[in-house]
């Protein structure tokens, strides 16, 4: 063996020694192997799949889960408490939504969510002291859709398709469904320094038919054998090219692309058409709107194996009532609450909702008094505020029929049992069965979690 040569790591194995070089085999072996494949929980798992519907924009908790009758005393004055957002606030405005209590325990619930509360509010975790660190869409989407306020982090479903895989190969692990683009577009659903094989696949449900859906889902021009062999072909060259690049994972992460895009064309049109749902089931959901469409989507995909699904309730912050609260609430309500009782109601039939979490929120809440209108006038909506909001859990483990922390008597801050997003992250991925401070990537010299060095399991909310 020439010493004077530089040899690569692998070559170095290979040649170094009686048979030493095997040893680098069962790495190099892994790192062959699908990286979507299913790999082992560091301990059991509550949930196998996570379906997320994203009320976007900051739903109102003070109008929809978080009950404070306090408000009516200080309507039309200034309230005592007051906590920097990111417009001037005026007088109390206490909610124009009655407010009932539901299931065995009492639920808090107001008329926006009354179809999901009146069947399921003894499945249901309300957490009601959560906050965030900003007041501003962007930063709060990413914080709750990637852990992390700052571009190019992963999300938290490119971190659970990373961490275990998925169970059905022939589809993506984890999909984002949206009617057009959200505020911070494709960074909610970005895979970042993971490899690019775990990004969230992003369908525009605007398009109501599978093909236009999902782009390409057809080849008319190629059989299936004659496809296969172009893509073994188009596999061969890639390889020889990414092993001349130390296996760069940028093109591994293309390889697995090309080759999952195949597999999707035999499951996918089957997966996501739902005229092969029954006429009942249809109806159930209210499909023939986008919202609706999305949710029955969603639970096909959890059935046939898929880790983790995102719903975007609207595409650029319907829930964004800075004015006009009480008839956009109204119509908010009337859209999103009849699919997502659906969805608890077929998950529950199918057997599914134990091991389905579902979870639904916004990236904050809105404040107990009202945004004055820039140039003066009478104020009709909230504020954003990331002091204190409400996201509620069910299935996948958690305790139904719940009600965690609390707000103060006006609905402003957290003040009991407070939870930060990381907090909520690092529970979601507790119950799928993940250690949030195990689950780490090596990048740019240091490890890297979901979490980052923060987050807590809230133990209290888990059966």
């Amino acid at each position: 063996m020439n010493m004077n040569r530089n040899y690569s790591r692998r070559t170095l194995l290979t040649q170094f020694g009686t048979g030493l070089g095997m040893l680098a085999l069962p790495g190099l072996l892994q790192g062959s192997t699908d990286p979507l494949s299913v790999k082992p929980t560091h301990f059991e798992p509550k949930a196998k799949h996570i379906i997320h519907v994203y009320l976007n924009g900051g739903p109102s908790q003070v109008d929809t889960w978080d009950h404070k009758p306090r408000l009516n005393d200080f309507y039309g004055k200034p309230l005592p408490i007051s906590h920097p957002t990111e417009r001037e606030v005026g007088v109390a405005l206490p909610s124009p939504f009655k407010f009932r209590q539901y299931g065995e325990n009492g639920l808090w619930c107001s008329e926006i969510f009354e179809r999901t509360a009146s069947k399921h509010a003894d499945k249901i975790c309300v957490i009601k002291s959560m906050y965030a660190n900003t007041p501003n869409h962007e930063q709060s989407m990413r914080l709750m859709n990637t852990g992390d306020e700052r571009l190019s982090r992963p999300s938290y479903g490119s971190w659970l398709t990373y961490g275990l895989g998925t169970e059905n190969q022939n589809l993506p692990g984890y999909v984002a469904m949206c009617p057009g683009l959200p505020v911070a577009d494709s960074s909610n659903w970005r895979s970042s320094f993971l490899p690019g094989i775990y990004q969230g696949t992003y369908l525009d449900t605007r398009n109501e038919t599978v093909d236009k859906l999902i782009a390409n889902i057809r080849n008319s021009r190629l059989s299936r054998q004659a496809q296969r062999q172009q893509l073994d072909l188009l596999g061969q060259l890639n390889r020889g090219h990414q092993n001349a690049r130390q296996d760069d994972p940028k093109l591994e992460a293309r390889i697995q692309s090309f080759e999952l895009a195949y597999r999707m064309q035999m499951e996918a049109t089957s997966a996501f058409d739902i005229s092969r749902e029954s006429q009942a089931t249809q109806e159930l959901y209210n499909a023939s709107t986008v919202h609706g469409r999305q949710l029955l989507i969603a639970r096909r995909l959890v059935e046939r194996g898929v880790r983790v699904v995102q719903c975007f309730h609207g595409d650029v912050q319907p829930w964004d009532t800075h004015g006009g609260l009480e008839a956009g609430l109204r119509s908010l309500g009337s859209q999103a609450d009849p699919p997502i009782a659906a969805l608890l109601t077929d998950l529950e039939q199918r057997g599914l909702l134990d091991q389905t979490l579902v979870v639904v929120g916004g990236e904050f809440g809105r404040t107990p008094a009202t945004e004055i209108p820039i140039g003066g006038g009478i104020g009709t909506g909230r504020d954003h505020n990331h002091h204190g909001f409400t996201v509620w859990l069910a299935g996948g483990g958690v305790k139904g029929g719940y009600s965690y922390g609390n707000t103060d008597e006006f609905g402003y801050r957290a003040v009991e049992n407070r939870t930060h997003v990381h907090d909520l992250h690092a529970t979601m991925l507790h119950l799928m069965g993940v250690d949030h401070t195990k689950l780490t990537y090596r990048h740019s010299g240091r490890d890297f979690r979901l979490t980052d060095v923060h987050g807590d399991v809230i133990t209290d909310i888990i059966a």
